[in-house]
């Protein structure tokens, strides 16, 4: 992911993995909660996103445990994870800033 723009649920997911492995429905808890309830992952879409992030080697499989009698896979970040997941905040703060910035001259009647 070092070349393409981090999509939203990617960015999500690998925040949910920065302080603990988890599996699907942990992830897309996590996910619900980290975004207020406004992304709500189906598993169709997370697990498409776990593949294309284990493809870039930032997300890596931890363990799986028989639960129930069906196999939970444990995922979680790896050093290349993290240091993408901090890359897109760093990068996604730079857009904050400048939107806010843009917007505080609109409002003190400067030029954007």
């Amino acid at each position: 992911m070092s070349q393409r723009t981090m999509t939203e649920p990617a960015f999500l997911v690998l925040t949910a993995l920065v302080d603990a492995p988890r599996h699907g429905y942990g992830i897309v808890q996590e996910v619900e909660k980290l975004s207020d309830g406004r992304v709500e992952l189906k598993i169709g879409t997370l697990y498409g996103v776990l593949d294309r992030l284990a493809a870039d080697e930032l997300v890596v499989l931890d363990r799986e445990e028989a639960q129930q009698g069906r196999l939970r896979r444990y995922y979680r970040l790896t050093e290349s994870g993290a240091r993408a997941l901090e890359a897109e905040a760093a990068r996604l703060a730079e857009n904050v800033r400048s939107a806010r910035e843009r917007l505080r001259l609109r409002h003190a009647g400067g030029v954007a």
